[in-house]
Order: structure tokens, then sequence, then C-alpha cells
């Protein structure tokens, strides 16, 4: 009872200091505070439902006890963070979508491209993963090359989709008034069309990294060396040590989203001059 007790105070506290910090004027900190007081809310108040409620671990563990298993098996979880993100994410996600933005300038340039390329795009994306990832598993081998070629597929045409209308976004005025300028279709292309298709190129980009990660971790449930973060998932659960399973869990929830992001950064960075980057 004691449990559930505080598990409602910490629940109501961080109500009252959430509601009080949106009052406030919006600055940087405020906008950080606010998800960051709420997120350790709700890991309070998980701790104390589940000592409350007497949960089972193999149900759900309390976030100390993930976070003890966390600490003492930080050899596994670097392994697997190596052999999954590094290796089978990263490099998937590269090759991925530097591919597709090639690609995209080449349907771009040719429209038979556009019409043959982009309509088999749109069917492979709504191909499960789940169904790709044991073929391309059985074509490439067991260890991350599977992987990355999962992600390949999972990133390539969502990058080349949104490169493709973004490179599609500039006005008919602003192409006329560089062909005044005499200016080929390389030069309107590195001079207007790169520069205002950016937006959508990072939009791409930052699709492709949680899909990237998703495809990875997915692909090695289908076959694996012995590690990875979807090897040790599955066999984890397999032997009911669900506290192994979430530390893994916390591990890509950090990845993905410090991923995420770097790359909205860089967007930041980049296209400083458009509209949705003035706030």
């Amino acid at each position: 009872m004691i449990w559930l007790v505080f598990a409602f105070a910490i629940w109501a506290l961080g109500w009252w200091i959430n509601a009080w910090l949106a009052a406030l004027p919006r600055t940087r900190l405020t906008r950080l505070a606010v998800p960051v007081i709420f997120g350790l809310t709700l890991i309070a108040v998980w701790e104390g439902i589940v000592h409350g409620l007497e949960i089972s671990p193999i149900l759900l563990p309390a976030p100390s006890m993930i976070a003890m298993r966390f600490v003492a098996s930080t050899a596994i979880l670097w392994e697997d963070f190596v052999q999954t993100v590094i290796k089978g994410a990263l490099s998937g996600y590269v090759l991925g979508c530097g591919t597709a933005f090639l690609v995209a300038i080449l349907v771009d340039r040719f429209d038979f491209l556009r019409r043959g390329l982009l309509p088999v795009g749109n069917f492979v994306a709504a191909l499960p993963v789940i169904g790709m990832a044991p073929i391309l598993v059985m074509w490439f081998g067991f260890d991350w090359q599977s992987k990355a070629a999962v992600v390949v597929v999972m990133v390539f045409f969502p990058m080349l989709v949104n490169t493709v209308q973004g490179l599609a976004d500039s006005s008919v005025m602003q192409r006329d008034l560089m062909r005044t300028y005499a200016a080929g279709y390389w030069m309107t292309l590195l001079k207007l069309r790169l520069p205002a298709a950016m937006p959508f190129v990072f939009n791409g980009l930052k699709i492709a990294s949680t899909l990237a990660l998703i495809g990875a971790i997915v692909a090695e449930f289908f076959g694996s060396p012995t590690r990875g973060m979807g090897f040790r998932i599955s066999t984890s659960v397999g032997q009911l040590a669900l506290d192994l399973v979430w530390a893994e869990i916390v591990v890509a929830a950090v990845v993905g989203s410090g991923f995420y992001g770097g790359i909205a950064l860089i967007e930041r960075a980049v296209t400083f001059w458009h509209p949705s980057q003035r706030h």
C-alpha cells in the first residue's frame, strides 16, 4: 500500500511541476525540463506500481531491477550494440540512404525512371520486414551483412521518395529565373533544387534512422551469430530473463533517440533558412 501511495504522490507532484513549467515562457530550459520530468515521473510510478501490486519480474521487472542488470551486463550490451548498431544498422543506413540519394537524382533527370521505379518502390516499401528478413538472411548469411541488407531494403525507398519530392519542390518561377541566367540542368540542380530539397532529404534521413534500427533488430530474430540485440532479446525471452530484455530495449531506445536527435541537429544547421526552423 505504501508503494501505491508513493506512486500516486509522485504522479501528482510530476503533474504539478509540469503544469507550472508549461505556464512559464517557452525557453530552451523549459522545453528540455518538461519531457525529462515527465519521463522520470513515469519511471518512479512504474517502480511504485510494480512493488505495490507485487507484479512478477517475469511479467514486468521494476526499473531498479533493469538498472542493476544493465550495470552488470555492460560487456554483453556493448558487444550487442557493436554487432547490431555499428555493423548492421549503420552500414545499411549509410549504404541505403546514399544509394537512394544518387538514384533520386537519376529519377529526377530521366522521366521514365520516375514512372517505372517509383511504383515499384511503393510496392517494396509496403512489404513487411518480417517477410523479407528471412529471405535476405538466407541470401547473405547469418552475420551482419544480412542485417545491413535488410536495412538497405527498409530505408532505400522512403529516402528515395522524399528526395524526389524535394527535388520537385522548387517553383516554376525559380527555375525560369535560373534559365534567364543561362544555368543548365546541373547548375540549377546544385544552386537551386538541391538546397530546396534539403528539408525533404532530412525528413527521409530521420524516417530512415528509426527504420534502420528496427530492421537490424528484427533481422537478427531469423539468424545471427551468438551476439546482437535481436539475438539477445529472442534468447532472453526464452530464458525468462526479462530484465536483460528490457536492458536491451533501453539501449535501443537511447541509441535510436540519439541518432534521430543528431540528424535533427544537423538539419537545423543546414536548413536554418527554412520557415520550419524559425521558432
